[in-house]
C-alpha cells in the first residue's frame, strides 16, 4: 500500500508556485521599456517578457495542497496592512564567475521583509537572506552584462507605488508560463473596497 501511494504521488503533477507583489502599471511599463533596452543590444534574452514583480516566496508542490496554500495566505492578507515601496537606483548580482542579474532595488525593503517573513512562519520555514527587487535581466552572461550595463551604472531609478495585495501564480514545474491564481487584498484595503461596493450600492438604489 505505501508503495502504491509513492507511485501515486511521483504521478501527480507538481506545479511552481510564485508569489509575487505588482509594482503597478507606470513601474510595470517603465520596466518593459528597460527590457526592450537591453533586447536591442543583445537580442532575445530569458526575462525578456517577464512581466515586473517582486518576488516573496516560491515552492513547488502538487495541486491538491494549493487550497490549503491559499488558505494559509488568506490569513496573512487578511493581518496585512497596505504600505508604500519606493525604488532608489539599479544594481546587479553575481552568480559565480559566468552569469549576472541587472535589477532595480527597493529602498525601503523592511515592509516586505516583515511580510516575507510572515509567509514563511505560516510554512514553518526559517527565514534566510530576503533581497527584494524588481528584475531588468535574469541570468545573463558575463559578456552580455559587461555590454549593457553602463545604460545601468550610477543610474537612478526613483519611483514609489502603494502595496495593497500579493499575487500568487503557478505554471507547470515541466515548464510553461505562470498564470493567476489569486490575487490576496489586503486586510484593510478589503475594508475599503467593501465600503466603496456599498456606496456604489446606495448611490444606485
Amino acid at each position: 500500500m505505501h508503495t502504491n501511494n509513492n507511485i501515486a504521488f511521483e504521478q501527480e503533477t507538481l506545479y511552481d508556485y510564485l508569489l509575487v507583489v505588482s509594482p503597478g502599471t507606470n513601474i510595470t511599463n517603465d520596466v518593459t521599456a528597460l527590457k526592450k533596452l537591453v533586447a536591442q543590444e543583445l537580442g532575445m534574452y530569458g526575462s525578456r517578457f517577464s512581466k515586473a514583480h517582486i518576488s516573496l516566496f516560491r515552492s513547488v508542490f502538487p495541486a491538491r495542497f494549493q487550497d490549503d496554500f491559499i488558505h494559509l495566505l488568506d490569513d496573512v492578507a487578511k493581518k496585512q496592512s497596505g504600505f508604500t515601496l519606493y525604488t532608489s537606483k539599479f544594481d546587479h548580482f553575481e552568480h559565480g564567475p559566468d552569469k549576472r542579474t541587472i535589477y532595480i532595488n527597493v529602498a525601503n525593503p523592511k515592509p516586505l521583509a516583515e511580510l516575507h517573513k510572515k509567509i514563511l512562519q505560516e510554512f514553518d520555514i526559517k527565514p534566510g537572506s530576503f533581497k527584494p527587487h524588481i528584475t531588468i535581466a535574469r541570468a545573463i552572461s558575463t559578456p552580455e552584462f559587461d555590454k549593457v550595463y553602463d545604460h545601468f551604472y550610477n543610474q537612478v531609478f526613483v519611483r514609489s507605488f502603494q502595496c495593497k495585495s500579493f499575487s500568487l501564480l503557478r505554471k507547470p514545474a515541466s515548464g510553461g508560463s505562470y498564470e493567476l491564481v489569486k490575487e490576496f487584498v489586503f486586510g484593510d484595503e478589503a475594508v475599503q473596497q467593501d465600503a466603496t461596493l456599498f456606496n456604489y450600492a446606495n448611490y444606485a438604489a
